[in-house]
């Protein structure tokens, strides 16, 4: 049997069926270059059920798509994202470090994105260091609000941050778009106090995975949010989450989601 046609789901620790969002991080990053279209056709072609995407913003107010906040280790050039203009920016290769296949592919602009995937593949906003870039949130609120995807009926957009006070500042502008925070390893100790803290504007935990415990799981569960734990590089480490009890798996082989047995 394919890959692809093997459902995203297993079977939890008491033996209920699960349904496990498939979400590939910066794209299918594992087999094109992360953050490019190129990885997000990948992502759509393997039947992920979200692409993840990191947005940042240009000196000249600009939102597009990159994890570091330079530009130094996924293009040719060198310089703080923030530094350069969109038109400067585009003029990057974005895909010849990953393979020679890829290059010439441009870092693309959050609308360019939205405006080939949406109603098609669900899209998981990573809001990257809103801290440098003053009014990201509102752009981002802009650009969903202009083509009406800021509706409760639409269900295939999450927008989480490692900035916690910029996830309230875009819950504010987004109310009925889910929400999400990012935990990295400090957060191995939550309390149920902070977990309920943030179950008042977020909809979603997503932890580091090597923080994920089953006593996690079941708390984040109990508070009324789902938990999608980041980043998966290697089929272990899907199996793993799986038994868990996750509600998604953040990670750069869709296949290892698609390829977790099925227990009878």
């Amino acid at each position: 049997m394919s890959m692809l046609a093997v459902p995203a789901h297993a079977m939890n620790v008491e033996g209920k069926q699960q349904e496990v969002a498939n979400v590939a991080h910066r794209g299918a990053s594992g087999h094109a270059p992360e953050n490019t279209m190129a990885a997000f056709d990948k992502a759509f072609e393997m039947k992920a059920d979200y692409i993840e995407i990191d947005v940042q913003m240009t000196s000249d107010g600009e939102l597009i798509a990159i994890h570091d906040t330079t530009v130094n280790r996924t293009t040719n050039g060198s310089g703080f994202v923030g530094d350069f203009t969109l038109e400067e920016i585009q003029q990057l290769d974005a895909g010849s470090w990953f393979g020679q296949e890829f290059a010439g592919e441009q870092i693309p602009t959050f609308e360019e994105i939205v405006d080939a995937y949406r109603g098609k593949i669900g899209i998981l906003i990573e809001l990257k260091s809103p801290e440098l870039y003053p009014g990201m949130e509102e752009k981002v609120a802009d650009a969903l609000i202009e083509r009406n995807m800021h509706r409760p009926s639409n269900h295939k957009i999450i927008i989480q941050s490692f900035n916690h006070e910029s996830v309230q500042t875009s819950k504010e502008l987004l109310p009925n778009v889910p929400h999400g925070v990012l935990a990295g390893l400090t957060w191995a100790n939550v309390t149920d106090e902070q977990l309920a803290q943030f179950a008042t504007y977020a909809d979603y935990f997503n932890p580091n995975m090597n923080i994920v415990t089953d006593g996690l799981v079941e708390r984040v569960h109990d508070i009324g949010m789902e938990i999608f734990p980041y980043t998966v590089r290697t089929q272990e480490q899907a199996d793993n989450l799986f038994e868990l009890g996750v509600d998604g798996i953040i990670t750069d082989f869709p296949e290892f989601v698609y390829e977790h047995p099925v227990k009878n």
